[in-house]
């Protein structure tokens, strides 16, 4: 149930992009109760027991990262959306006024999970039930730094 986030992981086509996207209302819901810090507390936690959960799952497996596992793609998905929890928690702002983020952030994990540049390629060869939640980590990190670029253009410099 953990590893396959209560069965998301198991709707076709593309499980991963199922994953991703029921991690939006996730994090939406979390913010709303708690703000950033609960988005945080949550985040950790999932990755904690999805990394747990992947290992039980794959345990003796000869396919380390099979596609119905998708915890790994809500912990990156939601590290993609700290950038726009943080804004909304920290300043007051309704977090669905900034639908563009969200929407940045959607696209921009996916891009790098699919991709898989540089260090999240590299995380995923470890081939085991870390490298499984690390590569989307990483990838959530990359598009969390997209989605402040493309704030500070879209603040900075076509607002300016």
């Amino acid at each position: 149930m953990i590893a396959t986030v209560c069965g998301v992981g198991y709707l076709r086509p593309a499980p991963g992009t199922w994953g991703s996207a029921v991690a939006l209302p996730m994090a939406w819901v979390l913010h709303l109760l708690g703000g950033f810090p609960l988005l945080l507390v949550a985040l950790i936690a999932t990755f904690a027991k999805g990394w747990w959960a992947t290992r039980v799952l794959t345990d003796g497996q000869t396919d380390h990262d099979p596609s119905e596992i998708v915890v790994d793609e809500v912990v990156g998905q939601w590290i993609a959306l700290l950038p726009l929890s943080y804004a909304a928690w920290d300043r007051g702002i309704d977090i669905l006024a900034m639908w563009p983020g969200w929407i940045a952030a959607f696209v921009l994990f996916r891009l790098f999970d699919i991709w898989k540049p540089l260090w999240v390629g590299t995380a995923d060869r470890r081939g085991d039930a870390l490298g499984v939640m690390l590569d989307d980590v990483i990838a959530g990190v990359f598009a969390a730094i997209g989605v402040l670029a493309l704030a500070a253009l879209a603040h900075g410099v076509l607002m300016g």
